[in-house]
């Protein structure tokens, strides 16, 4: 992993992402110039971890000089925050967001837009090993694309290029790899309450069905009632999902998907 120091970073969002992009930054040799955030409380909360950053209150022209100006908001509170800040001319404004098409940009001819999107679920409280973290770059421009990919080489060593259309796959792909996996591990867990069994049962189970599937194709290795069109078993579990009428039609819904890509 290359080492570029001495980037300046203005790091607008104080959430999840920002809360712990802006300690990585800093631990890769990058000065943090300033913080925004929707409340001065929380923008001073992440400023204070920062060595050298200022918490600012509002996005008034002249903003301070930074070489990357990184959006860590919301999908939907991008295009606002562009359209309602006094960029500095030929600022580089990269967002985050896997979904958002480097088209955004396109209303503010004055800035030279980017992606920088991190690939990974932030919690609070769980520690980031940033090296390991896929980072996907897209520029409007070659010195733009250069200054992103330096920035993303200091932290991870897991750094590509990716335009618009795949990486709005690659999003979709990821909702269905974590968002939706741990909805379905959080309904696990309600049934496994409502029996009065510990969560833990499953542990093992989930360990060797991730690790199993990211060894082989997980189409491949499927298993469970649906693949063996066990109607007794299917029958069953939709009985005992009868308290739970979303979850059983989400069940017959999951069945059905298995069977077709069998």
């Amino acid at each position: 992993m290359s080492l570029v120091v001495g980037l300046r970073i203005a790091l607008l969002g104080t959430g999840r992402v920002a809360s712990q992009l802006g300690p990585a930054l800093a631990a890769a040799g990058h000065q943090v110039v300033f913080v925004w955030g929707r409340t001065a409380m929380a923008a001073q909360a992440l400023a204070s971890q920062l060595p050298g950053a200022q918490a600012l209150p509002t996005l008034a022209a002249p903003l301070p000089p930074a070489d990357v100006y990184l959006l860590a908001v919301p999908d939907a509170a991008v295009l606002p925050l562009l359209a309602g800040t006094a960029w500095p001319t030929g600022a580089l404004v990269a967002h985050l967001a896997g979904a958002l098409p480097l088209s955004v940009f396109a209303a503010q001819p004055s800035v030279r837009g980017g992606v920088f999107y991190p690939l990974q679920t932030f919690s609070p409280g769980r520690a980031i090993e940033w090296p390991a973290v896929p980072l996907c770059i897209e520029a409007a421009d070659a010195e733009a694309e250069r200054t992103l990919l330096a920035l993303a080489h200091s932290l991870s060593q897991q750094v590509r290029r990716l335009a618009s259309g795949p990486r709005l796959k690659l999003h979709v792909a990821a909702v269905f790899a974590n968002n939706f996996t741990n909805h379905l591990l959080g309904i696990a867990d309600a049934l496994l309450a409502e029996a009065e069994l510990p969560a833990e049962l499953l542990a093992p189970l989930v360990r060797e069905t991730v690790n199993k599937a990211l060894a082989n194709s997980p189409f491949d290795v499927q298993t469970g009632p649906a693949v063996r069109h066990d109607a007794p078993t299917l029958a069953a579990h939709h009985t005992a999902l009868a308290a739970h009428p979303a979850w059983q039609a989400l069940y017959a819904q999951l069945t059905t998907s298995i069977q077709a890509q069998l």
